[in-house]
């Protein structure tokens, strides 16, 4: 009875569990529609004040199709224009050598008597020079003739002169020579201030002394400062090679006029790496005239020596952001003493025009006429004060290497 009972049970609950699994795989089987899969109309919609508004698609500037047009195959001319009038220039300067310590034992200088090795020597450099003027001028830099007791001038023509020095102004690296030759060649000055970022150089000078070369690049930068070469810094910056020996020579434009004169490069090798410095002509046009009708450059000074604004120092002054400069340092009965400025002062404006930068500031200084009145706005002790300052007149710096 016990064995009919399970053979008969067995069957059922296998039947059971069979209809248990479909019913959980196949529920329309029971009479159940499957949940509908969601239409992407039936997606959540997120709100108004959610949903991103709508932008009408962004104005893009179309830039023109690019000009492949041929440019100049040549700048024969313009370096037939401006060539003629750059020169090299040989300065040499004499110098007293070491006297050998032997010398000064008289058993040794017994054996010379009067002819004794001669304790002076001869240094010679070389650069380049550019005619400004008919009237025999010639622009060159500050260090190619700096202590020279000679200086020699070879034109392209041939021709060679010894140069008179009219004068020089370390701060800018400008000098002025003066030769004596007729039916000189002259170099036309450029508006420097219309040079444009792009436009074709041509460095023209003599490179190690092989002679005149020209060389060619653009002008990879305007107004360059900072850079620790001069006091007056404002230099165009150019790819055309310019090696040493080129210092004093020429930069000129496609059309053959000066854009400034070859100062500096640098350089980790010595050589030419592609970045060149050169002095505006406008600069040097204003350096020229200066030296030649007064003797001298003549520059705004207050007197004061200044120290960079940092963050750290503009949080110890109470101010929100970095500006002005701070006044490290007063020199006795200067300009600035006698206004009343002490070392501590922070100087924020000049004549009402915000300091945003310490070397620009010194420029604009610079060429404000001694004598004339400036007013000036400082922070002390937290506090804002206006002094009114007399300008004097920039002394002119020693040049330890300069002539006697």
């Amino acid at each position: 009875m016990g064995r009919k009972l399970i053979s008969w049970l067995w069957p059922a609950l296998a039947g059971l569990v069979i209809a248990a699994l479909l019913l959980l795989l196949f529920p329309q089987l029971g009479g159940r529609a499957p949940a509908p899969t969601p239409e992407p109309d039936a997606l959540p919609v997120a709100s108004e004040e959610a949903r991103p508004a709508s932008r009408p698609s962004p104005e893009i500037e179309q830039a023109p199709p690019l000009n492949r047009g041929q440019g100049p195959v040549s700048y024969a001319e313009a370096v037939e224009r401006a060539a003629p009038a750059v020169v090299n220039i040989y300065s040499s300067r004499i110098v007293e050598r070491d006297e050998h310590p032997l010398m000064s034992d008289p058993f040794f200088r017994q054996f010379y008597g009067d002819d004794l090795p001669s304790r002076q020597r001869m240094l010679s450099s070389l650069g380049s020079g550019v005619i400004v003027s008919r009237d025999g001028y010639v622009l060159t830099n500050h260090h190619v003739i700096g202590g020279a007791d000679q200086i020699q001038v070879a034109l392209r023509d041939g021709r060679e002169t010894l140069a008179e020095v009219i004068g020089t102004d370390p701060e800018s690296d400008l000098a002025v020579l003066r030769i004596e030759l007729d039916e000189l060649p002259v170099i036309a000055l450029s508006d420097s201030s219309r040079v444009a970022v792009g436009d074709v150089a041509l460095a023209i000078g003599n490179p190690f002394g092989v002679g005149q070369t020209v060389t060619m690049g653009i002008i990879s930068a305007t107004g360059r400062s900072h850079l620790g070469l001069n006091a007056y810094e404002d230099f165009i910056q150019t790819d055309a090679a310019i090696n040493p020996g080129n210092s004093g020579g020429a930069l000129i434009d496609p059309e053959g006029a000066l854009v400034g004169i070859n100062t500096a490069i640098f350089s980790r090798s010595g050589g030419s790496q592609g970045i060149g410095f050169a002095i505006p002509a406008n600069l040097a046009r204003n350096i020229l005239e200066e030296l030649v009708t007064q003797g001298r450059v003549i520059r705004g000074w207050l007197g004061i020596e200044a120290q960079e604004m940092t963050p750290e120092l503009a949080l110890s002054f109470g101010l929100q952001t970095p500006r002005g400069v701070v006044i490290a340092g007063v020199m006795a009965d200067g300009p600035a003493d006698r206004a009343g400025l002490r070392p501590g002062d922070v100087l924020l404006e000049v004549d009402g025009r915000p300091i945003l930068d310490a070397r620009v500031a010194m420029s604009d200084i610079a060429a404000i006429t001694p004598g004339s009145e400036l007013p000036l706005t400082v922070i002390r002790g937290g506090q804002p004060l206006e002094l009114v300052l007399e300008v004097g007149e920039r002394p002119t710096p020693p040049t330890p290497n300069g002539p006697e």
